[in-house]
């Protein structure tokens, strides 16, 4: 079953209408393509705290592995 939410309630990967057994999403899939997202670091919650010694170690570590 699907269902289009409000002002721009389409899934916020593909747009399409929002499943509700997925929802905020239209399917596992796209569920699973934002998990991966927010693992990976692409999505970051604004901070104005300083990060500390291991935070650093830890992104220089991914920076290296990206290379």
């Amino acid at each position: 079953m699907t269902s289009k939410l409000g002002k721009g309630g389409g899934c916020p990967i593909c747009g399409k209408p929002v499943s509700t057994e997925a929802r905020p999403f239209c399917s596992p899939r796209c569920k699973t393509i934002d998990l991966g997202r927010w693992i990976d670091g692409d999505y970051r919650l604004p901070s104005e705290d300083e990060p500390d010694e291991a935070e650093i170690i830890d992104l220089a570590n991914h920076l290296r592995s990206q290379e």
